[in-house]
């Protein structure tokens, strides 16, 4: 396949390596009462460890050297602000499902038709996140020039 790099790593790489925290999640959703740390393990660990403490590690290594660790923005900054968008959107989803008698007054579980209309609509965020990710990685959605810092 003749896929972008970015493409690449919002996609397969990306799930790759959020598989393992879905599985773990579900595991301490069933295990614990309120299921808190389910949802504390994929906020933690995609966006602390997934960006976060590289960068970090990246930065102290550069400055240690001497240098300095710098990163083109390029389609980054629209990355963000479309995860970020999304990210809001599923979060006001789980409010919604805390205080609404529909969804149980639960984060997870409650009634059938309630979780499966999340689960979908969440699935959708992810694809939706995607779609505008690589069509802006394709030059679709123009933003900004792609070698600012």
């Amino acid at each position: 396949m003749d896929l972008k790099d970015t493409v690449t790593a919002i996609t397969f790489v990306a799930l790759g390596t959020s598989l393992p925290d879905l599985f773990a999640s579900k595991v301490a959703a069933i295990q614990e009462k309120y299921a808190d740390n389910a949802i504390g393990n994929v906020t933690r660990s995609n966006v602390f460890l997934g960006l976060g403490l590289p960068w970090l590690v990246a930065t102290i290594y550069h400055r240690a050297l001497g240098g300095e660790f710098v990163v083109k923005s390029g389609a980054l900054r629209f990355s963000v602000l479309v995860y970020s968008c999304v990210s809001t959107v599923a979060l006001l989803l789980l409010l919604i499902r805390r205080y609404s008698s529909i969804f149980g007054n639960a984060e997870l579980g409650g009634p059938k038709i309630g979780k499966w209309f999340s689960g979908l609509f969440l699935i959708g965020l992810w694809f939706l996140y995607i779609l505008l990710s690589s069509l802006q990685a394709y030059g679709y959605i123009k933003w900004g020039n792609d070698d600012e810092i």
